[in-house]
């Protein structure tokens, strides 16, 4: 009996049975086509979902293949598919189950036969006792078709004969949901009649990876699937049976058994993409291609269940028809079936795209939806349109670059393009080209601008035809309606404009020399508001030189000086003076004009000699100078020149000579063997040719000199030839002796300035002890340094090394000692008291000639006697047995310092 319980059933393997045992059959007992079972029972669940498989029944075809087709007696709640699978076609419960049987029909299209079975229909909550009283045996009988091991020799050695036939594939059906294991066939050996065997599969799925699927029994040799198969896993599986006896020898040959998963409709058409975009041009004519969408199913391609079908199922909008779109069910390519695309009226359309297995069956295909998002893309079906038939505006006179009016326009295409943006022409109104009409990029407005100069005493108004089009033309068929042109009415604007010289400039010619309070000409300007009564009065603005007056009323302008060509306000015999023109409007407006004067020359320059200096030497060998003549006349009144020496001084002819070269150069030479050094000038007699020929008399400046081999100046000769003359020499060298002589004092006084802080007085009063404290007062010294005294070194000098002391025996403090303190023996005799002045005076020599004594005063640092010292302190002077007889006055000549220690010991005796 079947059971098939919550979602499940046994269709697929009794589908997989059927058809084994139908096309291989049994032994050689002849094929009768027919359902396995006169009835059959099913228990069915309590409540069942619409689509839900419920059971299958076995057909015999023999070998007919889909020649058989399969009807049910009650469509309405049942459907039978071509393999014998039967689902509910609604949802069903079992109060609502049919009371009689259900027939299941199956006729032969070709030979016109027909088969019925009946199903009996069973509640699952019926015990299981009584289901297996009544139930009939299971479509996977234990009548399996068996698989023998093909025949080979009975000797005892192994080998393997050529097969004279392969073993068909078992097929398998995917999602089976048991109850498992369930068996698939089952393999024999013709040696298990004489003995026992024992049999094995080996392969993927067996006891490879994955593992586990399929099992045998090793007795009896049945081969059992132990799972649901999935054919988009894995398709199919190639194991090989193994025979072997028990002692585990091979009585067989392996033989290859292949397990092919038949394939269920068990997955969904799914589309690339869950949203389509695509785009079609508005105005399509039907069967323009827009787009394709795809989608995929996992199931078997070559059968029904991966064979899809597409179709809409809906539009929106639905305008201007529901059906401006098809899709080829095959392809998935849509294209448009319907005309009146318009991208102003629907931009845009959204259709909901399906996809079908099973080639498209709604009853047993499976499903999935996509939606295609259909764009209409602009053309240009729509001109531009102004707003107004006629536009107005107006504009100053003599404005440029300034916007008359706006003209505005509307397009119902698609902003922002070439199909909406406008261009805008003047196809009237405006021969002289004074205006022009830009697109304002951003309102797509046409701003009439005035790009020439407009005279309100030639024109007041102006009447413009302007055109408005797109940037690409219409679309075919379409024309520009009336409203695509416009009328612009521009009004002028008068205003005060400056008058104007006319000619300007004016060129006038005239001789140079005129007189002041001469006439020149009359220079007026002209008003060109014709329609304003206004005057003009004029002005100088720029006159260089000063040379002219205007008359304010009439612009009458004459001299006020005399005009000179040579003037240097004049270029190129052209002299510019502006005028200024200013009229009575409100607010008044000017106007300038430029006179030019073109010079005549007359001969009014002298001509000079060039140039006015030279050298020559005191023996020429032959030794000439070049002249020529400088005059600010132009020809004829310049060149070519007369030169001659002038008769006085009478040495000039004497010693010079002139000789003519051409017409602007001649040659001044010594005309004597020799002349002596020195600066001469010679008078020059030029003459020009103009009409009325001027002479001058000008000085040629030639320095005679001392030349050299090669015959030039020598080098003082060139210093005084440059400028300097003697006075200048001495100047020089008085001021360099100076310099020395202050140079000379200053290292004078600042020696003399050393030599007194070197000799300041060492001794002090002889209440001070010297060896406690030093005062010293009113010196600058040299800071800290003057300060830092160190007694110890006043040692006696006679004791020391010769190669760690001065040659006198002292020491600067800012000296580095080189040698530790040395011991001093002790001396029986002290030394005579004159010692210590001439001690002191060679310090104090020995301290001015030392190189490296800073250039500050210091402190003179004296070997320090020492307690052990055969001198005597100064304070014992007195009380020596021999001070009395000691002179003392000596100390008056060495200066005041010392006149204490004359007046305490040189005195009497009181």
């Amino acid at each position: 009996m079947y059971s098939l319980h919550e979602g499940s059933g046994l269709l697929l393997l009794a589908v997989l049975a059927g058809l084994q045992i139908a096309a291989e059959g049994r032994g050689t007992t002849p094929c009768r086509p027919g359902f396995s079972e006169d009835v059959y029972k099913v228990v069915v669940p309590d409540i069942t979902e619409k689509g839900q498989p419920l059971f299958n029944v076995r057909f015999l075809d023999c070998g007919r293949g889909g020649l058989v087709r399969f009807e049910c007696s009650n469509p309405s709640d049942f459907r039978i598919e071509a393999d014998g699978v039967v689902y509910a076609a609604r949802s069903l419960q079992h109060s609502t189950l049919p009371v009689s049987p259900l027939l299941i029909k199956a006729s032969d299209s070709t030979t016109l036969q027909q088969w019925v079975t009946q199903v009996r229909l069973m509640p699952s909550t019926q015990s299981s006792q009584q289901v297996q009283e009544v139930a009939v045996p299971p479509v996977m009988s234990k009548d399996l078709k068996e698989i023998v091991f093909p025949s080979r020799n009975t000797d005892s050695q192994l080998k393997r004969m050529k097969r004279d036939w392969v073993i068909p594939p078992i097929n398998v059906p995917e999602n089976s949901r048991g109850p498992f294991p369930q068996e698939l066939v089952r393999i024999r050996s013709d040696h298990d009649k004489n003995r026992s065997l024992r049999y094995s599969v080996t392969g993927p799925g067996a006891d490879q990876p994955p593992t586990g699927i399929f099992i045998i029994d090793p007795i009896s040799g049945e081969l059992s699937v132990n799972k649901p198969l999935d054919r988009e896993h894995i398709p199919s599986f190639h194991l090989r049976a193994h025979a072997v006896d028990l002692n585990g020898n091979q009585v067989e040959n392996p033989i290859d058994i292949v397990i092919n998963v038949i394939d269920m409709n068990d997955n969904r058409p799914e589309f690339t993409h869950q949203i389509w975009n695509g785009s079609v041009p508005e105005g399509s004519k039907p069967g323009t291609f827009v787009m394709t969408v795809t989608s995929i199913d996992k199931d078997d391609p070559k059968t029904a269940n991966g064979m899809l079908r597409y179709k809409i199922l809906s539009q929106n909008p639905e305008s201007p028809t529901s059906n401006m779109f098809t899709i080829n069910n095959k392809t998935g390519g849509i294209i448009t079936v319907a005309a009146g695309l318009d991208r102003e009226k629907v931009p845009q359309y959204t259709l909901i795209i399906q996809a079908t297995d099973m080639e498209g069956n709604p009853m047993y295909g499976l499903s999935n939806t996509a939606t295609a998002v259909i764009r209409v893309t602009d053309i240009n079906d729509n001109p531009p349109e102004f707003t107004a038939e006629t536009f107005f505006g107006e504009v100053p006179e003599n404005r440029v670059n300034v916007i008359v009016a706006n003209l505005t326009v509307t397009d119902k295409d698609q902003p922002n393009t070439p199909a909406w943006n406008a261009v805008y022409k003047i196809t009237g109104g405006d021969p002289t080209g004074r205006f022009s009409v830009p697109t304002d990029p951003t309102t797509n407005e046409g701003l009439v601008t005035v790009v020439k100069p407009i005279d309100y005493e030639i024109s007041r108004t102006y009447v413009l035809t302007v055109e408005a089009k797109n940037e690409i033309p219409l679309a075919r068929g379409i024309h520009s309606p009336r409203q695509s042109t416009a009328t612009v009415s521009i009004r002028v604007i008068d205003v005060n404009e400056s008058p104007y010289f006319e000619p300007n400039p004016k060129l006038i010619k005239l001789e140079e020399g005129m007189m002041p309070e001469s006439t020149l000409t009359t220079f007026t300007a002209q008003d060109p508001d014709r329609f304003m009564q206004q005057t003009i009065r004029y002005s100088k603005l720029s006159d260089p030189a000063n040379w002219l007056r205007i008359d304010p009323n009439t612009g009458r302008i004459s001299t006020i000086a005399i005009l000179d060509r040579e003037s240097p306000f004049v270029k190129n015999s052209l002299y510019n003076a502006t005028f200024l023109a200013s009229d009575s409007g409100v607010p008044p407006a000017s106007g300038t004009g430029t006179l030019q004067i073109y010079l005549l020359d007359i001969n009014d320059n002298a001509p000079r000699v060039f140039p006015q200096e030279a050298e020559i030497c005191e023996k020429p060998e032959p030794n000439a100078i070049n002249i020529t003549a400088l005059d600010g006349d132009l020809n004829p009144n310049a060149g070519p020149f007369a030169f001659e020496l002038a008769h006085r001084p009478s040495d000039v002819r004497r010693n010079w000579t002139i000789t003519r070269i051409s017409g602007d150069y001649a040659q001044v030479s010594l005309k004597i063997g020799f002349l002596e050094s020195g600066i001469y000038e010679i008078p020059i007699i030029i003459t020009d040719s103009g009409n009325l020929p001027m002479s001058n008399t000008s000085y040629l400046r030639i320095k005679v000199c001392q030349c050299d081999i090669n015959g030039d100046c020598t080098d003082q000769q060139h210093i005084i030839a440059a400028g300097l003359g003697t006075g200048a020499i001495i100047s020089i060298l008085l001021c360099i002796i100076i310099l020395l002589i202050l140079v000379l004092l200053f290292v004078v006084w600042m020696k003399r300035r050393d030599k007194e802080r070197q000799a300041k007085q060492l001794l002090i009063d002889p209440e001070d002890d010297v060896r406690d404290n030093i005062l010293k007062y009113d010196e600058e010294g040299g800071g800290e340094e003057d300060q830092d005294y160190d007694l110890s070194q006043l040692q006696q000098p006679d004791t020391l090394e010769p190669d760690a002391i001065k040659p006198v025996g002292i020491r600067r403090l800012d000296e580095r000692p080189l040698h530790p303190e040395p011991q001093y023996p002790m001396r029986s005799a002290a030394p005579h008291p004159g010692d210590i002045g001439d001690f002191i005076n060679e310090g104090l020599k020995a301290a001015d000639n030392d190189p490296t004594a800073p250039p500050y005063d210091s402190l003179l640092v004296f070997d320090y006697e020492g307690s052990g010292s055969t001198a005597g302190s100064l304070s014992s002077l007195n009380s020596s047995s021999s001070g009395g007889d000691q002179d003392y006055d000596y100390l008056n000549d060495w200066g005041p310092r010392f006149r204490k220690l004359a007046d305490m010991y040189g005195g009497s005796d009181d």
